[in-house]
């Protein structure tokens, strides 16, 4: 465990078999494409087309939304980086 899972538990959830399951579930129901700019991501992390599963309403560790597949959805790496943390920061209370 490192020092940010200790600071913050749900982060290893990250690590667990059920999340690399439920990712691969989620870039296949997707084709590999990003749903917000319909790129296809091929890239290896970290290039900007490479694939991201992110939480569409952010969970804050809420262990429903993050495990609910309908809260997920695969983005570009720069999209999640970009225009994604763009609009979390932007919500109250962030």
């Amino acid at each position: 465990m490192n020092e940010r899972e200790k600071v913050i538990p749900w982060r290893k959830w990250y690590h667990s078999q059920r999340w690399k399951a439920l990712r691969i579930e989620v870039l296949k129901r997707d084709h590999w494409t990003c749903q917000q700019t319909g790129v296809i991501c091929t890239g290896k992390h970290p290039e900007p087309n490479s694939p991201v599963i992110d939480h569409k309403e952010p969970h804050r560790g809420d262990a429903r939304l993050f495990w609910d597949i309908n809260n997920l959805q695969t983005v570009t790496k720069a999209y999640h980086d970009g225009e994604k943390q763009k609009q979390e920061r932007a919500q109250p209370g962030w």
